[in-house]
């Protein structure tokens, strides 16, 4: 004799769902709250994996132009070589060097724009920043001493229609009073030197050099300096550390304070897109909840006859939540693997499309990123696919409550 499984709910409730329906309608039903999953988890995947790797273009392009850190000093700060020898003697600094900011008007035959404007010596502002790396044309080596030139990035200059050479007129937020009268502080530039990082400082960054900068602003020393570290992931941590070596008059910032509002824009992007998406999911869910519904009606002499034979009604839910969460279960399942490989491999798919239908999802004119960049991350797939399951069973309790409800006599009485 052929035993009984030990556990009936799980061996009742898988075979419902191997099992063919007599009513077509619970297995459309079903098979569509198992294509949502399925399609909600790969989504869900795909998409956050596209956005990490946005945040990731934007933090490697932003953060290899923008210093990590910036050490400043009011009114101004005038022995600034000690100053950067001490806070290199840090071990997790790599380079200090000086700069003095500000912003200007920068203008031209085909109009003006605003500008962030930095006073830089090129061959310390080398060792904090790869800007020279990105040069198109002209060199950020060229800035002298008392020539005014300036190095500006590649949407800027092209916007003004500038070419190297080209003189630019700078104008400060602030006055000059003669016997003439009251006029803005201008000053005619050269251009020396475009840039093109792919980022957002390409159309609002300008460099000139450092004692120019002191004669335009009027200052007497240096603003501050700008800090690298090896890890821009502890940059916070590490200059609250050089900070605990300096006294007070020194202000110190990192680039989640100067940079944070663009990332963190990012980050809630990111979030409003994860809950749109979990719609698909909480739909999926809800066919889960129909398609379990229809079939307690139409398995009650089923379930009634299960009850004569002393299962209780804990079990008989129990083989409802099984047989909803294996369709969850399956769909997450379907979901993950689909939306892991096409995550990993978006990138090549999209190039390939491009390439045989002479297609470009990023014009390359138009944005930053002319590519589909993507990063994986293993904790965004086992969030995604426990919130997943956790919605599966959760939607399988109350048709299986209503199962475990059902009364063996008042469900046999018309059989």
């Amino acid at each position: 004799m052929r035993s009984m499984p030990i556990n009936i709910p799980l061996y009742i409730g898988l075979r419902y769902t191997r099992a063919k329906r007599r009513n077509q309608y619970i297995s459309f039903v079903s098979g569509f709250s198992f294509l949502g999953m399925a399609l909600g988890v790969l989504a869900l995947i795909t998409v956050l994996s596209v956005m990490n790797g946005f945040d990731r273009e934007m933090k490697e392009r932003i953060l290899s132009v923008v210093p990590h850190g910036f050490i400043d000093r009011e009114p101004a700060l005038e022995d600034w070589e000690s100053l950067a020898h001490q806070v290199e003697a840090h071990p997790q600094v790599e380079a200090a060097a000086p700069y003095i900011g500000g912003f200007a008007l920068v203008s031209y035959a085909r109009g003006v724009e605003g500008i962030q404007l930095q006073g830089i010596l090129p061959e310390a502002e080398g060792r904090v920043s790869v800007i020279e790396d990105h040069m198109l044309i002209g060199s950020s080596h060229h800035l002298e001493p008392g020539e005014f030139g300036i190095v500006m990035g590649s949407l800027m200059a092209r916007q003004l229609g500038l070419a190297l050479g080209d003189r630019v007129t700078l104008t400060l937020p602030d006055i000059n009073i003669t016997p003439a009268g009251v006029y803005p502080r201008m000053r005619r530039f050269t251009l020396v030197g475009v840039f093109e990082v792919g980022a957002q400082v390409d159309q609002g960054l300008a460099m000139i050099h450092l004692d120019d900068a002191r004669r335009l602003f009027r200052s007497q020393g240096v603003q501050g300096l700008h800090v690298r570290v090896s890890d821009i992931y502890r940059a916070a941590q590490i200059l609250a550390e050089v900070g605990q070596q300096l006294d007070d008059s020194y202000t110190l910032r990192d680039w989640t304070q100067t940079q944070g509002s663009l990332f963190q824009a990012v980050k809630m992007e990111k979030i409003v897109i994860s809950v749109l998406l979990s719609i698909i999911i909480a739909v999926a869910a809800f066919n889960i909840v129909s398609s379990l519904v229809l079939m307690v009606a139409d398995k009650r002499s089923d379930i009634a006859v299960l009850r004569t034979l002393g299962l209780t009604g804990r079990q008989v839910m129990a083989i409802f939540v099984v047989q909803g969460s294996a369709v969850g279960f399956l769909g997450t399942l379907i979901g993950a693997v689909l939306g892991c490989l096409l995550a990993l491999y978006i990138g090549p798919l999209v190039a390939t499309i491009e390439a045989l239908f002479d297609w470009y999802i990023f014009n390359p004119d138009v944005y930053y990123i002319s590519h589909l960049p993507s990063v994986l991350l293993w904790q965004d797939v086992l969030t995604i696919c426990g919130v997943a399951l956790v919605v599966s069973v959760l939607a399988t309790l109350y048709p299986a409550y209503r199962a475990s409800q059902i009364e063996p006599a008042e469900a046999l009485r018309y059989e």
